[in-house]
């Protein structure tokens, strides 16, 4: 295939569009806020007026939205690319959102001839711009083999997790939770550190060097220790719903997660405190204002 459609140009869609781009692709991009596509217009996707015009019928079209709702709304909408796909096309849907919703649009897909991959990323913007993403994936062996280069056009390494489709959406909510509980047990760390009289960001750098020498506490450990949460890679409102997801994934199969709870709590209490459009690195504003350091 060398084109395909892309709908969702946030922060993390955007540089994804460039890279398919740059892989040598013909890109027709949709978004609902149409002056968003300027940049990437300017790179040479060509911007169409409906989600449905993104199709190439037996083609390819990725999505990459803010939550479920919005997800369905593309595909079951009157304008929608559902009944467009055609026999054989694909959806690549690279949105964080329920297990339960990937199987209820691959079971739409199958009815239509088409196919669905769950297809989820860990990554923030950064990395999606320099193509080190790492990209998840579940769904039908055949469409996958298609759509693997892809892929690999946007990321670093591809993850095959079967051909059940929520499973790539059950891995990516459960990374997104380990995320948020290292985030908080960094902000308590961090504190005490303080709290000690030692510097914050000195302590961030022997974690991050030392013990936990990975992206999650090299990248966020130094938000954290700097408490400077904007701009916004990822906004505390999506961590929210993503928790919300985790939880409600645990109720239904019966999983006991109390530190998600927790986590919840800390999310949705920073929501009402007017911080949802902040990283949601700042879900540890609490714990700094628990200890008298906000």
């Amino acid at each position: 295939m060398n084109e395909v459609g892309f709908i969702g140009l946030g922060n993390m869609g955007q540089p994804m569009v460039k890279n398919l781009l740059k892989a040598g692709l013909k890109v027709k991009v949709y978004n609902r806020t149409a002056n968003k596509a300027a940049e990437v217009v300017s790179a040479g996707a060509e911007l169409v007026e409906r989600p449905c015009d993104v199709v190439t019928t037996d083609g390819i079209v990725i999505t990459m939205v803010s939550n479920d709702q919005a997800l369905e709304e593309l595909v079951y909408g009157p304008d929608g690319l559902g009944t467009k796909l055609g026999e054989n096309g694909i959806h690549l849907s690279m949105s964080t959102v329920a297990p339960e919703t990937s199987r209820k649009l691959a079971q739409f897909h199958s009815e239509k001839g088409s196919f669905y991959i769950a297809s989820p990323v860990f990554g923030r913007p950064e990395a999606a711009a320099a193509q080190k993403l790492w990209i998840l994936s579940s769904g039908n062996s055949q469409a996958k083999e298609k759509v693997k280069s892809i892929q690999e056009a946007m990321g670093q390494r591809v993850f095959d997790l079967g051909e059940e489709p929520g499973n790539a959406n059950v891995v990516k909510l459960g990374g997104n939770f380990m995320i948020m509980a290292a985030m908080e047990a960094m902000a308590e760390a961090f504190n005490l550190a303080e709290k000690n009289g030692i510097d914050r960001e000195a302590v961030a750098e022997v974690y991050s060097t030392t013990l936990f020498n990975c992206t999650v506490y090299n990248g966020y450990g130094s938000m954290i220790a700097k408490k400077k949460f904007e701009p916004a890679g990822f906004q505390l409102e999506l961590g929210l719903k993503d928790c919300n997801l985790v939880l409600a994934e645990a109720n239904s199969t019966k999983t006991p997660m109390p530190l998600a709870n927790l986590v919840q709590n800390r999310l949705l209490a920073s929501v009402a405190k007017g911080r949802g459009k902040q990283d949601w690195a700042a879900l540890t504003k609490l714990a700094n204002e628990e200890a008298g350091l906000e």
